[in-house]
């Protein structure tokens, strides 16, 4: 089996680049809340709305941009959705007011859904299935390195330049991946080898039970997440004793936690399978609800409590991501990965408001409830091990089916 070439590597750089400008430009915007509310004169109790207008813009471009992305050229799409993201970020930073920030945020929603898509699409055409766990846990990375990284440094920006600062930076940085998108990618026209065959089939990979399953797996696990991360910062400071000064230094321990398990699980899922890779997941993911969520007063110190939901979903969310990409044909891959990232915002968003509905505030800013937000998290979090255990077989006899036609053309 041979390794990843030089043009190879480069294309995962430059899409682990995509997904970190992408990825920061939405993480960065809950810590600078506060900043930008108190200049704009925003509510504290409307910024939720400024954190929704993204997600649900970026489920709805997932949702139209699967029915066109797979027609255009990867490189240049890719271009097009990151220029888009960087006008929109660029003009948040000149916001004004709460009316004309939510309209850069669902600007940024609407490229950055697809750019997305589009990423674990380039992704899934350029490395062969037996190296794409491994390729997979690289991109996902960017996730940790922003938080790491481009989290702290947005904080320590705005405090020095003004909360526009972070907006511009990012801008500026996506600029410079676009370019580099555009100009260091080669040409990947490979799918449109089969678009007309694509185009007359339309959404027919909906009547498929492996893409059924797979997307039903991405709802549950994207809404058993979201309904405890938005609620995260403030159970650990409230309800599991964290000081608020320790609050920074634990997601950035947790970012660089992240980021090596993910090395390792994309090993693992080459190795053993995204279904055991995912039931492995699932164990932790039980184990820090029951411990520490469910009871009244957390069994597990705060910062077990975090490194164990840091592990749990690094392990999750990469099984799912990896037996995802090999769901789709090459010419329906950005369609299937739009569709998949307009169920995964909305399943987010779903999962959010459930959890605003069964959770109150007590004495001291506790929450109150979440028994029922981690009840719920983990009946949907058992979901995933048995969908892609469903989903694994499906996809293995479509690629022997393939390999033979394949192989019977040539």
């Amino acid at each position: 089996m041979s390794g990843p070439g030089r043009s190879e590597r480069t294309i995962l750089l430059l899409v682990a680049a995509v997904q970190f400008v992408n990825v920061l430009d939405f993480v960065m915007v809950v810590p600078l809340g506060p900043d930008f509310a108190l200049a704009l004169g925003i509510p504290m109790n409307r910024l939720g709305l400024v954190t929704g207008s993204y997600t649900l813009a970026a489920a709805a471009a997932g949702a139209v941009g699967s029915s066109f992305l797979d027609r255009f050229e990867r490189r240049r799409a890719l271009a097009v959705s990151m220029a888009g993201l960087v006008v929109a970020t660029a003009a948040a930073g000149f916001s004004t007011g709460l009316g004309t920030l939510l309209l850069a945020r669902v600007a940024a929603g609407l490229f950055g859904g697809p750019a997305t898509s589009l990423s674990f699409a380039i992704v899934a055409d350029t490395v062969p299935p037996e190296r794409r766990g491994r390729a997979m846990g690289l991109v996902m990375g960017a996730f940790s390195v922003a938080t790491v990284v481009g989290v702290p440094a947005g904080l320590w920006l705005a405090q020095v330049g003004g909360w526009r600062t972070p907006f511009l930076a990012v801008a500026g940085m996506g600029a410079f991946v676009a370019a580099g998108a555009l100009f260091l990618m080669p040409t990947m026209r490979g799918h449109l080898a089969h678009a007309g065959a694509s185009a007359s089939r339309g959404y027919a990979f909906l009547r498929e039970p492996a893409a059924l399953l797979s997307l039903s797996a991405t709802a549950t696990t994207m809404a058993a997440t979201f309904a405890i991360v938005p609620n995260l910062a403030t159970f650990l400071q409230f309800n599991a004793g964290l000081p608020r000064d320790q609050l920074g230094f634990l997601y950035m321990a947790g970012g660089v936690l992240s980021f090596a398990v993910l090395r390792i699980v994309g090993r693992a899922i080459d190795r053993f399978g995204a279904p055991r890779t995912a039931a492995a997941g699932t164990l932790f993911l039980l184990a820090n609800l029951g411990l520490d969520f469910a009871p009244p007063v957390p069994l597990l110190p705060a910062w077990t409590l975090f490194v164990l939901f840091i592990l749990a979903n690094s392990m999750r969310n990469p099984a799912l991501s990896t037996l995802a990409s090999r769901v789709p044909r090459a010419s329906e891959r950005a369609r299937f990965q739009s569709t998949q990232s307009a169920v995964q915002h909305l399943a987010s968003a779903a999962g959010a408001l459930l959890s605003s509905v069964l959770l109150a505030t007590g004495e001291g800013g506790r929450l109150v409830g979440m028994w029922r937000v981690a009840l719920f998290s983990g009946v949907l979090a058992l979901a995933l091990p048995l969908l892609l255990a469903a989903v694994e077989p499906r996809v293995l006899r479509r690629e022997s089916a393939e390999r033979r036609e394949e192989g019977m053309e040539t």
